[in-house]
């Protein structure tokens, strides 16, 4: 049952904000590790999941995010700083179903553009450009972020 539940569509897609939002995430390369689509391989044992194409906006590999999100924790496969890129569709959604606002592995971020401003390591470079916005941009990409 679960395999087969499709992920929320996005909202809000044709709002000036949202659509100016979409516009900064590409420039500032959150699409690098925020992949907007993918597409399922040929051999899920559902038919009907192959070669469909879905928005996770996660590449769903590891990165380092450096040491102020590092836990201690190293492992096989991992360091303490690497996370996998967390899928942003659906994170609109997390104050409705939550009551609240958390975000990151540990919910340390309480909104999203606290989650931003904690993104180092390899993401460092586009969480400084995003510091750099004028107020009223940042607030185009949050705008966009909570429409996924």
């Amino acid at each position: 049952y679960i395999s087969l539940l499709g992920t929320p569509p996005a909202r809000k897609s044709g709002d000036p904000q949202v659509v100016r939002g979409r516009q900064l995430f590409a420039q500032l390369s959150c699409n690098s590790c925020h992949t907007p689509q993918m597409t399922t391989g040929t051999n899920h044992p559902v038919a009907a999941l192959r070669l469909q194409n879905f928005r996770p906006y996660s590449d769903m590999l590891l990165h380092d995010m450096g040491p102020g999100l590092a836990d201690n924790m190293d492992g096989e496969v991992a360091t303490a700083a690497e996370w996998l890129t967390s899928p942003l569709v659906g994170i609109g959604l997390v104050s409705d179903a939550a009551g609240q606002e958390s975000y990151l592995h540990d919910g340390r971020a309480t909104s999203i553009a606290e989650a931003i401003l904690w993104h180092a390591g390899e993401a460092e470079e586009s969480k400084e450009a995003i510091r750099q916005l004028p107020q009223s941009a940042r607030e185009d990409l949050v705008a966009f972020i909570r429409s996924l």
